[in-house]
């Protein structure tokens, strides 16, 4: 594949979806699935591979990658529309991924645990209670400095055995810890997308380093 068609990625991503927003159904998204094929899933394809190569050689593990697919469940949801407007992929080394989305209205990569089974809850409470919790909060909040995003914890009051004026209690009421850096198209675009993206995972590593040591 070019570098043109790879570094075209975002752009196309965009279009298609701002097409796709004028007329989410299923007849047209197969109409146009040659488009989706060919401009948006196999470059992403590609970025999934080169960025991997990335990691591989930061890590020393290969991590296992998705192209996350395009239908949405609407199972359980009021909306009814049948595919998602953005295209998101991820990388993983257990317990720890990266992750990379274009949206309509937003481009992001973060890292990160996005939820915790039941044994990494147990050990994370463990670790937050006791002196690590300092050590993650001081990374959450570099992080912070530097623009990345953090959703809200899952839980509104801190849990069991806990106290609501734990210095921590925060993080205790979290369900997962993973941060994202919002960029801009031009941010995105003013060099090599492979390397752009590495970059940004790169200002990760404390943040995973210390979710796996836990």
């Amino acid at each position: 594949m070019s570098t043109a068609a790879l570094d075209g990625l975002i752009s196309d991503a965009r279009q298609f979806f701002s097409e796709l927003a004028e007329n989410n159904t299923r007849d047209w998204f197969l109409a146009h699935k040659e488009t989706y094929d060919k401009a948006l899933k196999a470059p992403a394809l590609e970025l999934l591979d080169k960025v991997a190569a990335h990691l591989q050689k930061q890590t020393g593990h290969v991590p296992n990658t998705k192209l996350f697919r395009p239908n949405r469940d609407v199972r359980f949801s009021k909306d009814k529309t049948p595919y998602h407007l953005h295209l998101h992929m991820s990388w993983s080394t257990a317990p720890t991924s990266w992750f990379f989305g274009i949206g309509q209205d937003y481009i992001s990569a973060g890292a990160g645990i996005m939820g915790f089974d039941k044994d990494m809850m147990t050990r994370w409470r463990a670790a937050v209670d006791g002196p690590k919790g300092e050590e993650i909060a001081a990374e959450v909040d570099r992080l912070r400095g530097w623009g990345a995003r953090l959703d809200e914890p899952a839980l509104k009051r801190v849990p069991a055995p806990y106290g609501k004026d734990h210095p921590q209690e925060a993080l205790l009421r979290r369900k997962g810890l993973a941060m994202w850096f919002e960029v801009t198209e031009e941010e995105a675009s003013k060099g090599d997308l492979v390397s752009e993206i590495a970059s940004a995972f790169h200002t990760f590593d404390p943040l995973n380093r210390i979710l796996s040591e836990i």
